[in-house]
Formats: C-alpha cells, sequence, structure tokens
C-alpha cells in the first residue's frame, strides 16, 4: 500500500508518497506527541520492520497526517492507531522544523506540531506490533541522561527535541 503524505514541492503543499518524501529529504508535515505522567513520559520502540530508525526508542506516538487532516486529530488518530490509546486530547505545545539523516540515505526534513497529553491513572496501552516493538516509562531526567549515554539507541528527532525545543515542549518539567 503507498502511503501519501502532505509535502512542499517548489513551494507549495502537494501530495508526495511517504518513502519518496524521505528519499529525496523533501520538506513535509509531521505530528509528534509526547503522553506524560508528571515527570515521566511514555517511549515506544520503533517496530523492527520499519524502513527507517527500526528498533530505536523514540517519543510516545509520532507520524504524518493525511493531507488536510488536523494535525490535532491525527494526533489522537495516532495515539489510537499505534498504541491503542484512546480518550486522550493533547494540547499543541510547539511547531518546529528539523532536518536529520535517518540512515540509508533516507532525511527526514520535517514541520512538525508537537502535542503533549496527561495520562490519567488507568491509561491503557495496546501497542500494534506492525509499529510498536516495545513501551516504557521514563522520568525525563533519566532519559536525557541515557540519550547521553547511548544517544544511538534513540532516534534524531526525540535527540533534537530534547536538545533544542525542551522548553517549549515540556515547559517547567523541562528543566528535570
Amino acid at each position: 500500500m503507498t502511503i501519501m503524505i502532505p509535502a512542499w514541492v517548489n513551494g507549495t503543499l502537494t501530495q508526495v508518497e511517504k518513502l519518496k518524501a524521505h528519499e529525496d529529504g523533501l520538506r513535509h508535515q509531521a505530528v509528534s506527541v509526547f503522553v506524560m505522567d508528571g515527570t515521566k513520559t511514555l517511549l515506544q520502540q520503533r517496530a523492527f520492520g520499519k524502513y527507517h530508525t527500526p528498533g530505536l526508542w523514540t517519543n510516545t506516538c509520532c507520524t504524518h497526517p493525511q493531507f488536510g487532516e488536523n494535525p490535532a486529530a491525527c494526533a489522537v488518530r495516532r495515539l489510537n492507531e499505534e498504541l491503542g490509546i484512546k480518550g486522550l486530547f493533547p494540547a499543541h505545545r510547539d511547531r518546529v522544523e528539523y532536518r536529520a539523516d535517518v540512515g540509508d540515505g533516507l532525511t527526514e526534513h520535517e514541520v512538525v506540531d508537537i502535542f503533549v497529553a496527561q495520562a490519567p491513572s488507568h491509561l491503557e496501552i495496546a501497542p500494534n506490533p506492525h509499529e510498536v516493538a516495545a513501551t516504557r516509562w521514563v522520568d525525563l531526567y533519566d532519559l536525557k541522561a541515557e540519550i547521553e549515554r547511548r544517544p544511538e539507541r534513540f532516534t534524531p528527532w526525540l535527540k533534537i527535541y530534547l536538545t533544542d525545543h525542551s522548553a517549549s515542549i515540556f515547559g517547567a518539567l523541562s528543566k528535570a
């Protein structure tokens, strides 16, 4: 199945095949979500069958919206599709742009709407094995230290978010 995502080609937002956007390093739309429980965030390990960054740890959910899809609606949809999480309505925290090599000649050049949601005490998680290999909760302070020690275990965008955009994403928690 060919997946189309919104990307800018010659200054115009259009639909482009997802793999082509990454092969050509095209600037494209994306959504990232952090689900929090106090100072802990829910991480996912990307499924080993993913065509880029398989097996790496990343934020709760990251994806590309469908063409014309509202980023907030995309965040809610993908929390359910990737992790079986229902009933959360993440708050928009920032829009950032980054460019990162993700290996095998592929480049992420994303304009990302970043969302944060607070997890209720009874949050149920049912990861989709085609998307997610594992999940874990980790304190932001411990996550930053772990990334410093073992950066190769994490996606480039997670490292960028924590290094360059932590204050706008996590607010006072970024001081953790």
